[in-house]
C-alpha cells in the first residue's frame, strides 16, 4: 500500500515510517517545514509540503493514497481547544475523501482521555466533552458509517525511546530547574507506557488489519507507579526526591501537575490477542537509564 502519514517527521511518526518501509509499504509524508521535508526525503518518503490546517493538501494526499495514518497533532497546551478543532477538521476532511472506499484511516488518540482511576480497556468508547480532543475521536469513529475503515490507536502518556521530547523529558527538565525530583502524594498513581517502535508496529498492523470502528491500545506496560519514574529521574540526575501535595505540585509544576498526578492504568489484552501484537522493546525505566534522557 501507499500510506499517507501526517506527523511523519515526528518522534512517533518517523518510527511509523520506518516500520511501514520494513513491511513493504510506500509512504507519502506531510511536512510543514523545509527541515522536516529534508528529513523525510532522507528516509525515502515522498514529501507533501503542508500542515494540518491546509485542508486542500490533505485531501489531495488522500486521493493519492491507499490509506492514512494520522499521527500529526498540534501539541500546544496553551491552545488545546484550537488544536482539537484543527484535528477534528483534518480527520473529517480526510474521512470524506475515504468515504465508501474501505481504505484505512488510523487516528491517534490517548489513553489518558479514557478512564482515569480505573483500568481502561479497548471497549471504552470516547465521550464527547470529556476532553477537547475527545470530540475528534467521536467524529472519527462515526466515519465508519460512511464506509471508512477507521480505527483509533490510543497512546499512553509516555511513548519512550532515544530522542523522546514528551512528558518524561519535561519532568526531567523541571527536576533540573527545581533541584528536586517530585511525585504527588504517595506516587502510587500509574502511567502506562510503550516503546516508540512497538507503538509504530501497531499502527502498521492497524492499517493492514483493523476493522472499522476498532480501538487499539498501544500499551506495553499497563501501569508504572509514578513514584518509580520520579525515583529514576532522581537517580539519573543525582538529586533528592520529594512528595508534594496536589496543591504544592500545582504551585511547583504548573500545568504538569495534572499529568504527574494522573492515574491511568490501561490494558492492551484485546489488542495483543486480536493483532498478535507482541511489544518487545525496553520498558520505560530501562529506556530512561540506558538512552539519552539524562544527557
Amino acid at each position: 500500500m501507499r500510506i499517507f502519514v501526517t506527523g511523519a517527521s515526528g518522534f512517533v511518526g518517523s518510527a511509523i515510517v520506518k516500520k511501514l518501509h520494513a513491511r513493504g509499504h510506500a509512504v507519502l509524508g506531510l511536512a510543514r517545514s523545509e527541515a522536516s521535508a529534508e528529513k523525510l526525503h532522507l528516509q525515502g518518503v515522498t514529501v507533501l509540503r503542508g500542515d494540518l490546517e491546509d485542508i486542500a493538501s490533505l485531501r489531495a494526499a488522500v486521493r493519492q493514497s491507499d490509506g492514512v495514518i494520522h499521527a500529526g497533532y498540534i501539541h500546544d497546551f496553551s491552545r488545546m481547544d484550537h488544536a482539537a478543532a484543527v484535528d477534528q477538521q483534518a480527520i473529517l476532511a480526510m474521512g470524506e475523501e475515504l468515504a465508501g472506499s474501505d481504505r484505512p484511516l488510523i487516528v491517534t488518540s490517548g489513553t489518558a482521555l479514557v478512564a482515569p482511576g480505573r483500568l481502561a480497556t479497548e471497549q471504552d468508547q470516547p465521550v464527547a466533552g470529556a476532553h477537547p480532543r475527545s470530540a475528534s475521536n467521536v467524529a472519527a469513529l462515526a466515519l465508519a458509517e460512511k464506509g471508512v475503515r477507521v480505527a483509533l490507536v490510543r497512546l499512553p502518556p509516555t511513548v519512550h525511546g532515544a530522542g523522546d521530547h514528551g512528558f518524561v523529558p519535561m519532568l526531567i527538565n523541571l527536576a533540573k530547574e527545581k533541584g528536586t525530583a517530585f511525585y504527588v502524594e504517595s506516587g502510587e498513581n500509574r502511567w502506562p507506557a510503550v516503546n516508540r517502535f512497538d507503538a509504530a508496529e501497531l499502527f502498521c498492523l492497524a492499517a493492514e488489519q483493523a476493522q472499522a470502528g476498532a480501538i487499539l491500545h498501544a500499551v506495553q506496560e499497563e501501569g508504572i507507579p509514578f513514584r518509580q519514574i520520579a525515583e529514576t529521574i532522581a537517580a539519573g540526575l543525582t538529586l533528592p526526591i520529594k512528595s508534594l501535595t496536589l496543591q504544592e505540585a500545582q504551585e511547583a509544576l504548573g500545568w504538569m501537575a495534572r499529568f504527574a498526578a494522573t492515574d491511568n492504568p490501561t490494558s492492551s489484552s484485546w489488542t495483543r490477542q486480536t493483532f498478535n501484537w507482541q511489544p518487545n522493546g525496553p520498558g520505560l525505566l530501562q529506556d530512561m537509564r540506558e538512552t539519552d534522557y539524562f544527557l
